[in-house]
């Protein structure tokens, strides 16, 4: 086939492939000084009627594969609807099958789908490579959608190439699975050895509790964001980011699990091959590529496609004039071998010192949008920082270059700033004091933090009000912590913050507290219930700094509001109950617990905690009627067990009373010698001391093999 000498450039629709040459002037969004983007792409001459162009060159054919695709991924959609369907009608339902959840399994031990559908992805990707990330990614279908909307209006977005950019994706991937392990497991044990200062830079690490089962789950939307973050997630991550970096910008510059999914694919056998006896060279596979990958280059060099970024969609297969190409097991691209002839040269956007610098602006706008106002997560912070490197390129070559445009629009023309340039770059140099704001703002938290995870007196002697305990260090570092949490407060909370971040005033209530400054921990505290609702743990240390302050009606009257709003919240009963018994207020404790009994009648520990007050009470057989519910309901509490047993006796069954303490030790080997010990004084004092003597026995046989363990 002839080549008839005509050229084109990446990124040029199909339709414009074969048509009337156009205006070959470069973009502005190439310059002159990075390298060029646009590549050579001879076209076939015409093999028939039909043809369009000079030399009846054939217009590039629509992608066979392209609806498919488009199918599976609505398919994708529709499935995870019904999911979200199911859970609401069912209340429960299988945990999401989202990558980001493999996290909480890696930390926290929590084995769930999103982990178990990673790591099957990723065992796939290393045979099949990333078909995961062509047909089944709903951010791939996002960007697609984008895409071609965007077509249909007139622009036509054009790949952004940057050398350190691509390295993101690994990055993130390493911070999400990787990070979470080795800081609980080697940093932290190392920092507490030779730094124990430097904890409070890493944050507080718990001990991995073992995996555990979480593939169902009743509260499938815990760990996904709101409405109100959802929609500028999805026009900064679909829209934005492809109409600055290209089509799969967001893959490329930022998706963590293609950190992996890239490398994986090194590895895999399943490639796009090239029969070098039917390939012509015409680059209809590059043109209608939507991963940026430059096939023609690839085959020509390699006999198939090497990039990482291969997706496996399938168009470059589909639309081959020739039917060269296709989807075959072949030799890894780890194993390319030398390239036949010249390697392929890649070109990128950018100078090195432009790279270096783009690539700090990409960090400084992640580490100040990501949680900024407790409201960006971080695939949204990727996003932002990915459209605001583009942007601060930008912005630096309308500075230095006398022509730049982005698609559609010409923002400096011979030296002269168009109204849309003008307009470009305002806009720009405020998005970029906000994020250099947040940054600032960001990182006095972050200070804050570090002091703050310090300040960790006991909580007993806070609350006992022993606040001349607390050492001076500790007492200094609160304090620094304190001017640092109270700058990033909003500007109504005497802050330098556009807005209070959530998360501030308990940690500002909690170090007042340390400070013995009751007052300010009340108002802290208080205005950080507001924001995050009741709280459990944070109302009932409410009641316990009211009380402090001798304001035990208000802590009664808090309480009894907290439990009518939340008659779950059985701590805040039990609180409530003791703070009744100290006043001695008794039968006030049983009549709250009475009516939690007959509000939430299946409720062990309610059952269990009226018990124990009757018992204090001496009303013995009312106390065993109601820790019997209790024992009803929870068989296997050891609480429940220890009361009851104790009721049993006081009521004189005292064979069933040593028959619960003896479970007891069998269920809880740790305390068994003093369950057994128990059991035999019980014996003794029912006179029968033969009997008691071996349980004297079996208890001292528990202790020492506890000491020997």
């Amino acid at each position: 086939m002839e080549d008839t000498g005509r050229r084109t450039r990446i990124g040029d629709t199909p339709s414009s492939m074969g048509a009337k040459p156009r205006n070959t002037r470069k973009s502005g969004c190439t310059g002159t000084r990075g390298g060029r983007r646009d590549v050579a792409l001879p076209v076939l001459g015409a093999e028939g009627p039909g043809g369009a162009g000079t030399q009846g060159a054939p217009k590039i054919r629509k992608s066979r594969t392209s609806r498919w695709r488009a199918g599976v991924l609505i398919a994708v959609h529709v499935l995870i609807a019904a999911h979200i369907a199911h859970w609401l009608l069912a209340g429960s339902t299988v945990s999401p099958v989202e990558p980001s959840e493999a996290m909480y399994t890696l930390e926290q031990g929590e084995v769930n789908a999103g982990f178990i559908f990673f790591i099957a992805a990723i065992l796939a990707t290393l045979i099949f490579g990333r078909f995961f990330c062509g047909w089944a990614c709903h951010v791939v279908a996002l960007q697609d959608l984008c895409g071609w909307m965007m077509k249909k209006i007139g622009v036509r977005p054009k790949p952004f190439r940057s050398r350190l950019l691509v390295w993101v994706p690994l990055i993130l991937a390493l911070y999400m699975f990787v990070w979470p392990t080795f800081r609980r497991e080697l940093l932290a044990p190392l920092l507490e050895s030779v730094w124990p200062a430097g904890l409070g830079f890493i944050g507080a690490t718990a001990q991995f509790p073992g995996f555990n089962n979480h593939i169902m789950t009743d509260d499938f939307w815990k760990t996904f964001p709101t409405v109100a973050v959802a929609i500028p997630f999805l026009f900064v991550c679909g829209f934005a980011i492809v109409y600055f970096m290209g089509a799969k910008g967001f893959c490329t510059y930022g998706c963590p699990y293609g950190g992996f999914f890239a490398p994986a694919q090194q590895a895999a056998p399943g490639r796009i091959m090239v029969d070098p006896d039917k390939c012509e060279g015409c680059g209809h596979c590059t043109a209608v590529c939507t991963s940026n990958v430059r096939v023609h280059e690839e085959i020509k060099a390699y006999g198939g496609v090497v990039d990482p970024g291969c997706m496996k969609c399938m168009d470059c297969v589909s639309v081959c004039p020739n039917g060269a190409l296709s989807f075959k097991f072949a030799a890894p691209p780890m194993m390319k071998g030398k390239p036949k002839g010249k390697a392929p040269k890649r070109t990128f956007d950018m100078t090195w010192p432009e790279e270096l610098a783009i690539a700090g602006v990409f960090a400084l706008t992640f580490f100040g949008a990501r949680g900024a106002y407790g409201v960006i997560p971080m695939l949204f912070a990727v996003g932002i920082a990915g459209c605001m490197a583009f942007i601060a390129w930008k912005m630096w070559r309308m500075l230095r270059e006398p022509n730049v445009r982005i698609i559609g629009a010409q923002l400096k023309r011979a030296g002269s700033v168009r109204p849309a340039g003008g307009a470009f770059f305002a806009a720009g140099a405020v998005a970029m004091v906000l994020i250099v704001h947040s940054f600032f703002i960001k990182t006095v938290i972050w200070r804050g933090d570090a002091l703050y995870n310090t300040v960790n007196p006991p909580r007993e002697i806070l609350f006992s009000g022993r606040f001349d305990a607390v050492p001076e260090e500790t007492r200094e570092r609160a304090a620094r912590a304190i001017r640092r949490f109270t700058a990033a407060s909003g500007f109504s909370n005497g802050g330098y913050a556009l807005a209070d971040t959530p998360g501030l005033d308990l940690r500002l209530a909690w170090l007042h507290l340390a400070l013995g400054d009751l007052e300010e921990s009340e108002h802290h505290l208080r205005r950080g219930l507001d924001r995050q609702g009741p709280t459990e743990g944070l109302d009932i240390e409410l009641m316990n700094i009211l009380v402090l302050m001798e304001r035990e009606d208000e802590a009664l009257r808090h309480g009894r509001n907290i439990l009518a709003a939340q008659p779950g919240f059985e701590l805040v009963r039990r609180e409530l109950a003791q703070l009744l018994r100290s006043e001695g207020r008794i039968e006030e404790a049983i009549e709250l617990y009475r009516v939690g009994a007959e509000e939430r009648p299946d409720d062990a520990m309610i059952h269990w905690g009226l018990g124990t007050l009757l018992l204090g009470a001496e009303r013995r057989e009312e106390a065993l009627r109601a820790l019997q519910r209790a024992g009803e309901l929870a068989p296997d509490h050891i609480g429940v067990m220890n009361d009851l047993a104790v009721a049993n006796f006081a009521t004189g069954h005292v064979s069933e009373a040593v028959r619960l303490l003896a479970r007891a030790a069998e269920r809880d080997p740790v305390s068994a010698a003093g369950y057994l010990q128990r059991a035999g004084e019980m014996l003794m004092q029912a006179g029968q001391p033969e009997h008691a003597q071996r349980y004297f026995m079996l208890s001292e046989s528990a202790a020492q093999r506890n000491a020997g363990q």
